[in-house]
């Protein structure tokens, strides 16, 4: 008899619910790497859920390099604890479903916010707001965006963060140099190499000591991590530039516990994953990590727009109060208007329909490659 429950008390859908039981099992090694799990008709039967149901959890797990399908076996578990295993291809292909199946990039999909939307979300706040949007920004940020990005969060990316936790500033690089400011020069600052070179640009900067660590197909080389001497781990997990390595499930696993020891933190870059091609959003670190030691950023300009030059972090519950105390007199270099309107398309829905619009184009434009693919292979 399975151990596992579906409430029907829930907003959860009975898929979600399956999904992360299976998952916390898979982590806690009571179903091992290489370990086969009990079939789709046997979960269902079981548990009284259709076999779509069932089928959909494992698609998830599939999606985010938890087990693998063999054909006609069923579905087996590739995720491992080992820190010096490094996954081949075939066990860990990526996120990208087109790449998987292709072995090539995806297809370009324009995802320019609509800009008559955007106008009109403008327009409201002029007509809402009046001039409030001339008062002065807390310095943390506008506390209506910043709410509006804790639920926006909840209930996109499984992170609970209280208002007192985001940040607002003024693009990535701001906020780049508000964490060293933060952690201390004194550390040493590992980043993914290669990365985004204005990672490393502020970094040094700020004249503080970093440390590139080589990335393998799946993230960091685990060679590479246990002998860093990094204190602050620098991360793209969804989708690291210009490499376009994705952190397999084993590997954002294995960075957490790499953070477990005492005074190490993780920076989670997570620019660009609201367009991933997968049903549910990507696992982030920050979400995963039981230790208050990741730092979530996130910017709008390839969401919304690069112009608005706007994005924010959220900090773990330690850090935040330490942040407000050191360097909460910091001013908000994002316009109050500008806040104002990014809240408005945050809670008016409109921006989570044009990320889903988007996500859908790029399902699409996948599945048509993946087809051209099959036909001419």
């Amino acid at each position: 008899m399975m151990k596992y429950q579906i409430s029907r008390d829930t907003s959860s859908p009975a898929y979600l619910q399956l999904y992360r039981q299976l998952r916390e099992d898979i982590v806690r090694g009571i179903y091992p790497y290489g370990s086969k799990l009990p079939s789709k008709r046997m979960i269902a039967e079981e548990l009284g859920l259709s076999t779509v149901t069932v089928e959909h959890a494992f698609g998830l797990l599939d999606d985010e390099g938890y087990i693998q399908p063999r054909e006609r076996s069923g579905y087996y578990v590739i995720f491992r604890t080992d820190d010096g295993f490094t996954a081949s291809p075939e066990e860990a292909p990526g996120k990208d479903v087109w790449r998987s199946h292709t072995g090539r990039k995806p297809p370009a999909v324009p995802a320019e916010f609509p800009f008559s939307v955007l106008t009109k979300a403008m327009r409201r706040v002029i007509s809402d707001r009046g001039e409030a949007i001339l008062d002065r920004s807390p310095n943390l940020g506008m506390p209506e965006l910043r709410g509006a990005i804790s639920r926006y969060l909840n209930r996109s990316r499984g992170i609970t963060a209280d208002v007192s936790q985001i940040v607002i500033g003024s693009g990535s690089e701001y906020l780049y140099g508000l964490i060293v400011e933060l952690l201390g020069r004194g550390r040493i600052y590992g980043i993914e190499s290669p990365s985004y070179k204005k990672i490393e640009q502020v970094y040094r900067a700020c004249d503080v000591q970093i440390e590139k660590l080589p990335l393998g197909s799946d993230g960091i080389e685990s060679g590479a991590l246990r002998e860093s001497r990094a204190d602050i781990l620098h991360l793209s997990p969804y989708r690291s530039f210009p490499s376009g390595v994705t952190a397999s499930a084993s590997k954002r696993h294995e960075y957490i516990r790499w953070a477990a020891r005492n005074g190490r933190y993780l920076v989670e870059d997570d620019f660009e994953s609201e367009f991933s091609v997968l049903t549910k959003p990507e696992e982030t670190l920050f979400a995963l990590s039981q230790d208050d030691n990741v730092i979530y950023m996130n910017t709008f300009s390839q969401t919304v727009s690069p112009s608005l030059r706007a994005g924010y972090m959220v900090l773990p519950r330690g850090l935040a109060s330490e942040f407000a105390d050191k360097l909460g007199f910091y001013a908000c270099t994002v316009p109050t208007y500008l806040q104002y309107v990014l809240a408005e398309l945050l809670e008016s829905g409109d921006f989570e329909r044009h990320i889903n619009r988007v996500r859908r184009q790029k399902r699409e434009a996948a599945k048509k490659e993946i087809s051209f693919s099959a036909e001419t292979s």
